[in-house]
């Protein structure tokens, strides 16, 4: 009986996989990803976020010294295990400077304004156009601020998962504790910044999947972060540090925006599933067969003209 479940459990799983990794699908979600222009919306992001985000932390900084000891460069530091050339820029870079205290005048606020509403409004253009919404642009800054304070809210719990539970390896159990965090709050983003014009269900499959990339992607930075950073900073100094930030982040905005095409076709495939228009499974051994019988003839033709060559041999 055992082995007769087992038997039944991997041939679901099997199904599963095929009918959601099928051609068809895939090709669903490159072309909604070309569609929202995927590289240039992670770079856009990439960028929006590191002008928010650096001078953010600062001044989080410098406001919750006051209260408690916080520093961002420390977190940042302790968070993926840096040392030499690597935390010494990171420290320079987020750090006040010794004997001075970090403040910020009229200037400071309205820059750092405009550089968070631009974050916000980066994300939102990202749900808009993967869910294809007419833009608010500035019209719905309210909803941005308040996707701001929250946004610093998740900040500050995914900081205090790792130190409550520790490194471990490679992070691991810190990552699994906040995949339901990082889900609830990809969800309420998406409802909240699309203006509540998108339904928490229909964001459910793109915050589950965003979750699960955003937790592989932290084991994954966990592991190269270090040696980015150092590589980065024993090159070019202090901006180094700019450097890695800047690609930690489009990496991580572009594990965002294709978890975005992603959970937008899911979306699109549960409600045509709950229609009634399920593809059949002969449907799907057809792609695949085809896909298979492509790839052999590929396979057949190159080693044709590998063969062909060889037995040619070189020209005098």
């Amino acid at each position: 009986m055992e082995g007769r479940t087992a038997g039944i459990n991997r041939e679901r799983v099997v199904r599963t996989l095929t009918f959601w990794l099928r051609p068809a699908f895939a090709l669903r979600v490159i072309n909604r990803f070309q569609k929202i222009v995927g590289f240039d919306r992670s770079m856009a992001l990439a960028s929006s976020a590191l002008t928010a985000l650096i001078p953010l932390s600062i001044l989080f900084g410098a406001v919750l010294n006051n209260f408690v000891h916080y520093d961002a460069a420390e977190r940042i530091i302790s968070r993926y295990h840096l040392t030499g050339a690597g935390a010494a820029a990171v420290s320079s870079l987020l750090s006040p400077a010794e004997g001075s205290s970090a403040g910020v005048g009229v200037f400071g606020v309205v820059f750092l304004m405009i550089s968070v509403l631009s974050f916000a409004r980066a994300a939102q253009r990202l749900f808009e156009q993967a869910w294809e919404l007419k833009p608010l642009s500035v019209r719905n800054t309210r909803n941005g601020l308040w996707w701001i304070l929250t946004l610093g809210g998740y900040a500050a719990v995914t900081a205090l998962l790792p130190a409550l539970l520790g490194g471990g390896a490679l992070g691991l159990a810190a990552s699994v504790c906040e995949l339901p965090v990082t889900a609830a709050f990809l969800v309420w983003s998406g409802w909240i910044l699309s203006a509540k014009r998108i339904s928490r269900p229909d964001l459910l499959p793109f915050g589950v999947t965003a979750a699960v990339l955003t937790a592989a992607y932290s084991v994954g930075a966990t592991i190269y972060m270090p040696r980015l950073f150092n590589s980065s900073a024993a090159r070019y100094g202090v901006i180094g540090a700019v450097f890695a930030m800047i690609s930690a982040l489009f990496a991580a905005m572009l594990v965002l925006v294709a978890s975005a095409a992603l959970g937008r076709e899911v979306r699109d495939e549960l409600s045509q599933i709950r229609q009634g228009h399920r593809p059949s499974d002969h449907e799907v051994r057809r792609q695949w067969d085809s896909v298979v019988e492509h790839t052999r003839s590929r396979w057949r033709s190159a080693r044709g003209q590998v063969s062909h060559h060889q037995v040619k041999g070189p020209n005098p």
